[in-house]
């Protein structure tokens, strides 16, 4: 278990970088954010995130490193994914480029506070209830097959809340502000779930989501190109939460001192298998998407 020195001075650290962040885009929420500076921006915080990896060691174990590593990935993978979503949401309603910096700057915050909220409630519920793992691990494979049925060409359907709030006559910045508020929470039940089964330490879990939700803002503006091209990214994180969603379910029946159904041994599946699962099929729903597709982002015949 880490000191609470090392809390302390991680969170202190952290929060530090996140104001800083927040200050910039505050002061900058009623100009348009170029590619050149969301690129920068979005290499300066993947960056710090390696950086952050490569010298834990010198105060967590090498076996926390690997998971700070797995879930960092996984947790920046689905945020790259949510994305999408609030750039379909925001476009949708049709916010002002100018505006939507301010939107994404609270969407933020809210998005820090949620899952400021889950981490400590899931980390107590798997501290008390080890069988815990079978419902996460059922909810992950759930959440895997709901993504792999999503078609890249479906028209956006406005739900019935935000139907509700425009026929109330509230204002597309509120109602767009509400909208990424709602899906935060959702994504926040598939992320929190995916991360506990790659690690049990609060504290892997509190930096890899922290450094997945850095640099989010720019990186929103860098991908709204990318959008059109990555058509295979829901495959691929449905194949990678399908997968931990097992692994979790592994874990549960050995928790439960159950090694063997229907006489067949119930693996384990170590880090660094899920580390290289993570990685491999990342690259290879990137590469096949580009290359499936050509810059304008129609299909390649």
């Amino acid at each position: 278990m880490e000191s609470m020195t090392t809390w302390l001075i991680t969170i202190c650290a952290l929060a530090a970088v996140i104001i800083f962040d927040l200050v910039i885009a505050f002061v900058r929420r009623n100009k348009q954010t170029s590619i050149t500076e969301a690129a920068f921006w979005t290499l300066f915080y993947i960056g710090t995130a390696l950086a952050f990896g490569a010298l834990l060691p010198q105060w967590v174990s090498d076996q926390g490193q690997k998971e700070f590593f797995a879930g960092w990935l996984t947790e920046y993978a689905l945020s790259v994914d949510n994305i999408f979503v609030f750039i379909i949401l925001l476009t949708h309603l049709k916010v002002q480029k100018e505006r939507q910096q301010l939107v994404l700057l609270l969407g933020i915050i809210l998005t820090i506070a949620i899952r400021g909220l889950l981490i400590p409630l899931g980390a107590a519920l798997i501290s008390r209830f080890s069988s815990i793992f079978f419902l996460f691990g059922a909810f992950l494979i759930y959440t895997a097959y709901t993504l792999a049925k999503e078609k890249n060409d479906e028209e956006f359907k406005e739900s019935r809340v935000i139907t509700s709030l425009k026929s109330r006559g509230m204002s597309i910045f509120s109602i767009a502000l509400i909208a990424l508020g709602l899906t935060n929470l959702v994504f926040s039940l598939d992320s929190i779930p995916a991360i506990f089964g790659l690690t049990k330490d609060p504290y892997i879990v509190t930096t890899a989501n922290i450094f997945a939700l850095m640099g989010l803002r720019q990186l929103y503006f860098l991908l709204e190109g990318l959008l059109s091209r990555l058509i295979f990214l829901s495959k691929g994180l449905s194949f990678i939460l399908a997968f931990i969603g097992i692994k979790m379910m592994m874990e549960a029946f050995h928790a439960i001192n159950i090694d063997k159904i229907g006489g067949l041994p119930i693996p384990d599946i170590s880090l660094e298998v899920s580390l290289g699962v993570i990685i491999l099929s990342l690259l290879i729903t990137t590469v096949a998407s580009l290359t499936a597709t050509r810059k304008d982002g129609s299909a390649i015949i």
